[in-house]
């Protein structure tokens, strides 16, 4: 082998000086010119359809869409998938295009009328009419609560204070049928 190193050896005759190009002209400008693809020019095209017995002219993406529609609606999950697309772009397009309303404050519209209350109870089987009081000629109807719901409001009554006497005689006054009631043990 020679003492030379390769590093040094003489350049490649077919090589460039260092900083000189080969290309005489330089490097070629690129076009900035988009070219259409086949697909784009194809979209643009019109052609005419016969529709309900007259003809109209629409453009190949439209009658993409509605061929695409038809095929969703045909169930094919494909078609199905790209509708929803659409769907969801539109919806989102509305979303902000909408003006934002400003929230309208919540009234609340309370009755003060207790006959109101009373016809509830009535109507949901809660309480019955007192026919005992039922000639006292009060502005209001006397109700007595079933003993059904009386029963079951003890049942949930858990912990606390055991019930006064007084607590079960005003119960019993207000139960229709006060004997039929079952009093919880700790009461």
């Amino acid at each position: 082998m020679s003492d030379k190193s390769r590093s040094r050896a003489a350049p490649n005759p077919g090589w460039f000086p260092k900083g000189r190009s080969g290309n005489l002209k330089g490097r070629p400008t690129s076009s900035h010119v988009p070219k259409s693809s086949a697909f784009e020019v194809l979209v643009e095209k019109t052609i005419t359809v016969a529709d309900r017995g007259a003809t109209r002219e629409i453009t190949m993406e439209e009658a993409l869409q509605q061929r695409t529609y038809r095929d969703a609606l045909a169930g094919k999950r494909m078609a199905q998938r790209e509708v929803l697309k659409w769907i969801m772009k539109r919806e989102a397009w509305l979303a902000k295009q909408t003006p934002k309303a400003s929230p309208r404050p919540i009234t609340h519209h309370i009755s003060p009328d207790p006959d109101n209350a009373d016809d509830a109870l009535l109507l949901l089987g809660i309480a019955a009419l007192d026919p005992a009081r039922a000639d006292i000629g009060a502005d209001r109807a006397q109700l007595l609560l079933e003993p059904w719901a009386v029963q079951t409001a003890l049942r949930r009554r858990r912990g606390g204070d055991r019930l006064t006497d007084s607590e079960r005689d005003e119960i019993r006054r207000c139960t229709r049928d006060r004997d039929s009631l079952r009093w919880p043990r700790e009461t």
